[in-house]
């Protein structure tokens, strides 16, 4: 073999560990959730996901209402992954298990939200929407506790409300009008099988990259 066709084989060799390392890199980062991903949670004891519309509570706060909704496919069920205030969440990063995140409401532009009142079916500690644009205060922030280093899109994760130290739960009650056949979605003390959450439905940011879109996982 001459030293044209040796030259040649080895920058072939290099170039395809190249572009398997590159696939192993692209398939790690795609494996988590990351800071911007547009996502639909599922309550995976009670199969309904995480929704909320320009619908106030009667009781309580009054503030908008959180609720679980068995369609798949119903917009109002998307949120936006984002960092708590005041802290740079780089788009495209990986969320850390017990990182402190927002949850924003895509339609409406307002923050999961929970505080000291009762939930109007159950009497745990009521979940809202709150505040304009994204933009609430400290109420809004949730801890993601998750198994690894980071927030797999595989992973069933409980999802903890920083300030009052409740998780996102489910536990089955039901609405009338006008919000009728809908899930209450509240706060309990204890972790617990109606607290666990997964990754549906979404887009995934990517560092320097484009959106990954996932129908389903």
């Amino acid at each position: 073999m001459g030293p044209l066709r040796v030259i040649s084989v080895f920058l072939a060799v290099i170039l395809v560990c190249f572009m398997f390392a590159q696939s192993g890199a692209r398939d790690l980062d795609s494996s988590y959730v990351t800071c911007g991903s547009v996502v639909k949670l599922l309550n995976s004891r009670h199969s309904v996901r995480l929704h909320s519309h320009d619908v106030k509570y009667g009781s309580g706060s009054g503030q908008q209402s959180v609720t679980g909704v068995d369609s798949a496919d119903d917009a109002n069920s998307y949120w936006r992954i984002r960092g708590k205030p005041d802290t740079v969440c780089q788009r495209g990063e990986p969320i850390r298990c017990g990182q402190a995140i927002r949850i924003t409401h895509m339609k409406t532009g307002r923050n999961l939200h929970s505080h000291h009142f009762s939930s109007p079916l159950s009497n745990h500690q009521e979940v809202s929407a709150f505040g304009e644009n994204g933009e609430g205060d400290d109420l809004d922030v949730w801890a993601v506790q998750c198994g690894e280093t980071y927030w797999e899109r595989d992973d069933a994760v409980r999802i903890k409300h920083v300030a009052t130290e409740v998780f996102l739960s489910v536990t089955g009650e039901q609405y009338g009008q006008p919000i009728r056949g809908q899930r209450e979605v509240h706060g309990m003390p204890s972790p617990n099988q109606h607290n666990y959450w997964k990754v549906m439905e979404g887009v995934f940011i990517q560092p320097s990259s484009d959106p990954v879109r996932h129908d389903e996982l």
